[in-house]
C-alpha cells in the first residue's frame, strides 16, 4: 500500500498509527520533533508526538525520487527539498517555526542528494552530474566548502553522509569509487609561512584564475577527495556513513545486493581505506532456496551456521495486536494520546551508544 503510512513503536513491536494520503509515498524523514512524508508534488509536516498534521506544502516543485532532508537535530528540524524541478535550487524550511528560512543557489542542474550534518549547522548537497559537491552554512546558506568528485563522467550520487563531528563528508555513487572528503579551511597565513614550489605555484594558480572563465577559476579552486575505497562492484546503488568504532574511524558501505562493507580510514593522511570487514545483510531468494533445501534433506530445520548480521542483532518483537490500530484524525492527531512518552525525549539527536550495537568488526 505506497499511500499509507504506518507508524509503530520499534522496542515494543506495535503499531501506533497509520495514516493514508493522496498520491504515492516517496520518502518519509524523522527526529525527536518533527515527521515529514514526501509526495511527488507535496509534502507533510507532523508532530511525532500525537503525529497531528501540522503543515501541508502543496505544489512544490516536481520530486519524482521524493528528494529531502531533515536534520536529525529536534531543537532545529530544518528542511531541505529541491526549490525547482529544472536548476539545483535548495529550499531550506523550519519545520519547528513553520516557515521558509532561505533559498540556495546550489547547482545549475537539478539536485541529486541531500544531507544535513548531525548539529543541522550544515548542509551537503550534489546535483544529477555529480561532478561536483557543495557544503553550505545552515540557516544562513552561504557556501562553506566546493569539492569535486571527478571530471571524466556524470554519476548518480546515491547517498551522502557526514561524520559525527562534521570533519568530514562521504558520497557514493553507482560507479565503484566512495569518496571522503576533509572540510578544512585552507589558513592563507600558512601558506605564505612555507615558501616551497607547491605553495607557489599555488599562488600563481589563484592569481591567474582572475583572469580565466568562471567556470574554469571555480574548477581551480575546488578541493579533491581526502580518502577512497575502490569497491568490487559498480552499477548498484550504495548507501555510505561515516561512523566511529572502537574508538576508530570507519566507512560503512552497504550495497543493494545486500552487503555491508566496513572500512578503516585515516584520519590524517587519507588516502586508500582498507577493507576489515564484510557481513551478509540478508539472504537472496536463490541462498534461502538451497538453505530450504538443505533443511528438508535433514531430520529437522537447524541453524544454518553462517547467520546474517541483521538475523543476529534482531530483537523479539511483541506480535502486533488489532487493538494497536488506532487510525489517525487530522483535527486531533494518533487517536490515543502522546505517540512518544515524554521521559523518551533526549536533548541531542539519537545515537547509537553501546558501541555493542554496531556492526561487529574482530574476527
Amino acid at each position: 500500500m505506497p499511500r499509507r503510512m504506518n507508524v509503530y513503536h520499534f522496542k515494543k513491536g506495535t503499531e501506533i498509527c497509520n495514516y493514508s494520503y493522496s498520491n504515492n509515498i516517496l520518502s518519509v524523514k524523522l527526529n525527536r520533533q518533527r515527521l515529514v512524508v514526501c509526495l511527488e508534488e507535496s509534502i507533510y509536516i507532523h508532530n511525532i508526538r500525537d503525529m497531528k498534521l501540522l503543515k501541508t506544502l502543496l505544489n512544490t516543485p516536481v520530486n519524482p525520487t521524493g528528494l529531502c532532508a531533515l536534520s536529525v537535530n529536534h531543537g532545529n528540524s530544518y528542511l531541505a527539498y529541491p526549490g525547482s524541478a529544472t536548476i539545483g535550487e535548495i529550499t531550506v524550511y523550519d519545520a519547528n517555526n513553520l516557515s521558509t528560512v532561505t533559498l540556495i543557489q546550489a547547482h545549475d542542474s537539478p539536485l541529486a542528494a541531500l544531507t544535513f550534518n548531525a548539529s543541522g549547522s550544515k548542509l551537503a548537497s550534489a546535483s544529477e552530474k555529480g561532478t561536483v559537491i557543495r557544503v553550505f552554512s545552515i540557516p544562513e546558506g552561504q557556501k562553506l566548502f566546493e569539492f569535486r568528485r571527478g571530471m571524466k563522467r556524470y554519476v548518480s550520487i546515491s547517498s551522502l553522509s557526514f561524520s559525527a563531528d562534521a570533519q568530514f563528508l562521504c558520497a557514493s555513487s553507482n560507479t565503484e569509487t566512495v569518496h571522503i572528503f576533509k572540510l578544512e579551511q585552507h589558513s592563507p597565513s600558512q601558506e605564505e609561512e612555507s615558501p616551497t614550489w607547491s605553495a607557489y605555484v599555488g599562488k600563481m594558480f589563484t592569481a591567474a584564475s582572475t583572469y580565466l572563465p568562471t567556470h574554469v577559476s571555480d574548477m581551480m579552486h575546488q578541493d579533491r577527495a581526502f580518502a577512497t575505497v575502490r569497491l568490487d562492484m559498480s552499477g548498484l546503488k550504495n548507501i555510505c556513513a561515516l561512523a566511529t568504532i572502537q574508538k576508530l574511524p570507519r566507512l560503512l558501505v552497504a550495497s543493494s545486493e545486500g552487503n555491508l562493507y566496513i572500512y578503516n580510514v585515516d584520519p590524517q593522511d587519507g588516502g586508500e581505506c582498507i577493507l576489515v570487514q564484510k557481513h551478509r545483510l540478508f539472504e537472496s531468494s536463490e541462498e534461502q532456496e538451497e538453505e530450504k533445501e538443505e533443511e528438508d534433506q535433514e531430520d529437522g530445520p537447524q541453524q544454518p551456521a553462517g547467520q546474517s548480521y541483521a538475523a543476529t542483532v534482531a530483537l523479539a518483537s511483541t506480535p502486533l495486536s488489532s487493538t494497536t490500530l488506532m487510525g489517525y484524525s487530522e483535527d486531533g492527531g494518533a487517536q490515543k494520546g502522546e505517540v512518544i512518552p515524554e521521559h523518551e525525549f533526549a536533548e541531542g539527536p539519537v545515537c547509537l551508544d553501546d558501541e555493542n550495537e554496531f556492526p561487529p568488526v574482530g574476527n
